[in-house]
């Protein structure tokens, strides 16, 4: 049995999009949403965050997808090394983080809720 090309291409395309936000999760997005969680001003920063990716992904008109996240992430970051942003060595200070984690933390939050759904 053959599977038609643009099927398995797809699955691939959606598969390397969870692999993108599963490794995101796992570098930024686990220890800053426990931080979000214990830090109510951190929180509503995330929240603020990802209302601002949910419009650049024009989220209230189409739904958001993991591709659609990870593509998103991936060229936040990209711009970012471009500009001389080095990823931390270590920990976060996660009472004043950086404008990147946070956006970061704000798509990790998306894509959790995607997951939910």
């Amino acid at each position: 049995m053959r599977v038609p090309f643009n099927r398995v291409a797809s699955r691939t395309a959606v598969d390397s999009a969870r692999s993108t936000l599963a490794a995101l999760t796992v570098s930024v997005g686990t220890v800053g949403l426990a931080a979000a969680a214990a830090r109510p001003g951190l929180l509503a920063l995330v929240d603020q965050h990802a209302a601002a990716v949910r419009d650049s992904l024009d989220g209230d008109r189409t739904p958001l997808t993991a591709a659609a996240l990870a593509g998103y992430a991936e060229g936040v970051r990209a711009a970012a090394l471009e500009h001389g942003w080095t990823p931390p060595n270590g920990s976060v200070d996660w009472s004043q983080p950086e404008w990147l984690l946070t956006r970061l933390v704000a798509v990790c939050a998306l894509a959790r809720a995607l997951d939910r759904h």
